[in-house]
């Protein structure tokens, strides 16, 4: 059962890599909202009835025979529509109007004059003013449909911006929810407050009432087993299900002898004495180094990982007389990576979380109470939810924990080096208050050993990483851009307190869409 929001956007995906911004800014705005490719639009339609509907982007071509289309219901459903790009082209194309191919393309920084006023534009934009927008488009609207006016345009783009005001049907070919276009969180917030008439009041506060209800009704009577990972989302949606179902919730906090320095006693001190929620401890260090000897690929090791995960929670549901759901922290990137929106094979994510679903053989549903949200949204329901900001704030960490900071084979030895590394780099960055002007900082042990001279004799030892990435959501990712000064003094440090480290690198890798993890 699903009890959705009083007001929300549906986002109708055609496959753009900058969709769940769109998602963002619309949340921004105080208004809930929910990402569903085009072949799902009209069953969301009818689940969700939303207050408005916004079509994305996409790499492909409206001009093609099989390309994308939006279900026609979308237009019949007597709310307001806004297209973004591909999804202008779209609909001028569905509604009578026609889309060319050819020498059209304009990408990136270009600016708009905005020719006619319209309620999209209302205290944000004038006729005769000139905006910076972001394109990046091949094709372009040669002719717009009946009802239709041209609003905005730019040198490349002559409909770059379209209205009908009656229809309450907008049309941008730039996108406005990329930060490249300075106005256009504003442009989109004016989309769903103004056009749309919602009050945008969606609020943590009420997604927090919400998800309890609906977490009530899906359990019923039924006990919940929740598997901690010592990160934010688990903790987050295991005390959010302990608010709605009390002791029908039993947590399972595996230590699989991967987490960082610290970490194990953290979580376990958290849960057992300020949240007094029934905790399974279970040390698993010896079972999972055991299984992970000699296996040196990472998606093998995620595997060997998540299974293992799961037999011990069977198991620990059995010694507690069963369970009838597993609860986990699903975040709403996981689900958006895990789905093809396009058609074709669906994104490869981190394969311990099951977001298509369990085994059969577990014979247990899933609880995700924090699926709809992004990370810093379950910050912001972990602030409301009462947990310590310590422990809100912390950098996320992957479930394999520090199996996948250690390329190649893990061992005993090269977790204890990498978590003495990383607790060094992470004190010397909370030493600098630089701790949450980061989003995530972790060190990684290379497969790489290199020769180096410490006072006189000669040592042959590994090669350690430091990542630092800023993000709003973890969708993307930008490398902090420490002071040399600050490196120089983290990279001391590893080198002369931890034993087996020898050179200290830096990674400046940015990311596009995606994870942000190292791999």
């Amino acid at each position: 059962m699903t009890i959705q929001p009083v007001e929300s956007v549906l986002i109708v995906d055609f496959g753009s890599q900058v969709t769940q911004l769109i998602a963002r800014r619309v949340r921004e705005a105080g208004v809930y909202s929910e990402i569903v490719p085009f072949s799902r639009a009209a069953e969301a339609l009818e689940r969700m009835r939303p207050a408005g509907i916004i079509l994305s982007g996409g790499p492909s071509s409206v001009t093609f025979e099989d390309s994308p289309r939006a279900d026609h219901a979308l237009f019949e459903a007597g709310v307001p529509v806004l297209g973004i790009c591909y999804g202008q082209q779209l609909m001028a194309e569905q509604l009578g109007g026609k889309v060319v191919s050819g020498d059209h393309a304009e990408f990136g920084r270009a600016f708009i004059e905005i020719k006619e006023s319209c309620r999209l534009f209302d205290g944000l934009w004038a006729p005769g003013e000139r905006h910076q927008v972001w394109m990046s488009h091949g094709d372009k609207v040669e002719r717009i449909p009946e009802g239709f006016r041209i609003v905005a345009q730019s040198e490349g783009a002559p409909f770059a911006a379209t209205a009908d005001e009656e229809r309450r049907f907008y049309g941008v070919q730039f996108h406005p929810e990329v930060v490249h276009t300075p106005d256009g969180a504003r442009l989109i917030a004016n989309f769903v407050r103004h056009v749309c008439g919602l009050a945008g009041e969606w609020t943590m506060a009420e997604f927090r009432a919400t998800k309890i209800d609906e977490i009530r009704a899906q359990v019923g009577d039924g006990r919940v087993i929740c598997g901690l990972s010592g990160g934010v989302d688990s903790a987050v949606a295991a005390v959010l299900i302990h608010e709605a179902i009390g002791e029908q919730l039993t947590c399972v906090f595996v230590d699989h002898g991967l987490m960082r320095q610290g970490e194990a006693e953290q979580v376990v001190s958290l849960f057992r004495n300020s949240y007094n929620i029934p905790l399974v401890h279970v040390d698993a260090e010896a079972l999972f180094l055991d299984g992970l000897h000699g296996v040196t690929d990472p998606e093998a090791k995620r595997k060997f990982i998540g299974k293992t995960f799961i037999d011990i929670f069977e198991e620990e549901a059995r010694k507690i007389g069963g369970a009838d759901f597993l609860a986990q922290g699903t975040l709403y990137p996981d689900v958006i990576e895990s789905v093809s929106f396009t058609g074709g094979p669906s994104v490869t994510i981190k394969s311990h979380h099951n977001v298509g679903g369990l085994p059969e053989r577990m014979n247990m549903a899933l609880v995700e109470p924090l699926r709809e949200l992004f990370k810093d949204e379950v910050r912001a329901l972990g602030r409301e939810l009462g947990l310590p900001q310590a422990f809100v704030g912390r950098h996320p960490f992957p479930g394999p924990g520090l199996a996948i900071r250690i390329p190649g084979e893990v061992t005993r030895e090269k977790c204890a080096i990498l978590r003495k590394a990383d607790a060094i780099y992470l004190e010397e960055i909370r030493n600098a208050g630089l701790y949450d002007a980061i989003w995530q900082a972790f060190a990684v042990l290379l497969p790489v050993r290199t020769v180096g001279v410490m006072g006189d004799a000669r040592t042959y030892d590994s090669v350690c990483a430091l990542r630092a990435v800023t993000s709003t959501d973890g969708m993307t990712a930008d490398a902090y851009a420490f002071d040399p000064a600050f490196l120089g003094r983290v990279a001391t440090r590893i080198v002369n307190e931890v034993k087996g480290i020898n050179r200290v690198v830096y990674d400046f890798t940015s990311k596009p869409p995606g994870t942000i993890e190292w791999e």
